[in-house]
């Protein structure tokens, strides 16, 4: 323990850049129950190894008295097994890109068996015809009364049509205001947009350059405005009527 001590000392008092209180190291961590990369999780080089199992615990669910831990560096060579509790991470000099795999001996680990990854293990909702059937909330149902109303109705024309009713209101060359935010500018498109999520679309030019582009949007022009004035918005955001540019001095003439 004397000897445990004095080296926990030391590393604490030398005057090293490694040795300062904010630094830290991001390193990777491997699960012994886990095929895949488990997550990357920054440490301040004075954690403990204690410490250090205590905030893998809340990540994968092994316990700290089940937990075994080793240090790999970033040629996937062992370096150690991190068997002091009582050390810092810092001792054992890792650097960003290091590894830490998590070895779990708890047979009952919420973890064990590979139903963490394995979908197939989990057991699946499953519930009869004649039950679908009877109930109301259902897509069926809705499918159904909507092909009853419109013989033409399918769910990728809903997709397609999506705000077509608004964007019908809407035309280009009016004045706009955006909501929120009450920017103001001009319509200068209205409609699909293949580039972007299916449904209607409106494009904007802004009075100011509060924009993202200048109608070119991932790759495909629809409209022409002056860079970092354009932008691409539901029609549901946009308010068309008399919205005159604003007076940029109109607040210098309130004050006194």
């Amino acid at each position: 323990m004397a000897a445990m001590l004095d080296a926990l000392k030391s590393y604490v008092r030398t005057p090293s850049t490694q040795n300062q209180a904010e630094d830290t190291v991001l390193l990777h961590v491997t699960h012994s129950n886990l095929k895949q990369h488990f997550i990357e999780i920054r440490f301040d080089l004075h954690t403990t190894i204690e410490r250090v199992k205590e905030k893998l615990r809340d990540r994968c669910g092994t316990p700290v008295e089940s937990m075994s831990l080793q240090l790999y560096d970033d040629t996937n060579t062992k370096i150690c097994d991190l068997i002091d509790d009582f050390r810092p991470i810092g001792y054992y000099s890792p650097l960003d890109g290091y590894r830490i795999h998590v070895i779990d001996a708890d047979p009952t680990s919420m973890s064990a068996g590979g139903w963490l990854e394995d979908t197939s293990l989990v057991e699946k909702y499953t519930i009869s015809e004649d039950a679908y059937n009877k109930r109301e909330d259902t897509f069926r149902k809705y499918r159904e009364k909507r092909v009853a109303e419109d013989p033409t109705w399918t769910l990728q024309k809903v997709t397609e049509d999506h705000m077509a009713d608004i964007a019908s209101g809407i035309e280009v060359g009016a004045r706009c205001e955006v909501d929120p935010g009450g920017k103001r500018g001009k319509v200068k498109f209205v409609g699909t947009a293949d580039t972007l999520a299916a449904g209607f679309w409106v494009g904007v030019q802004y009075d100011e350059p509060v924009g993202k582009h200048d109608g070119l949007v991932k790759g495909k022009r629809y409209f022409t405005c002056p860079p970092g004035h354009g932008a691409m918005l539901r029609p549901d955001k946009i308010k068309v009527g008399d919205y005159p540019e604003r007076d940029p001095f109109e607040d210098e003439e309130e004050e006194i």
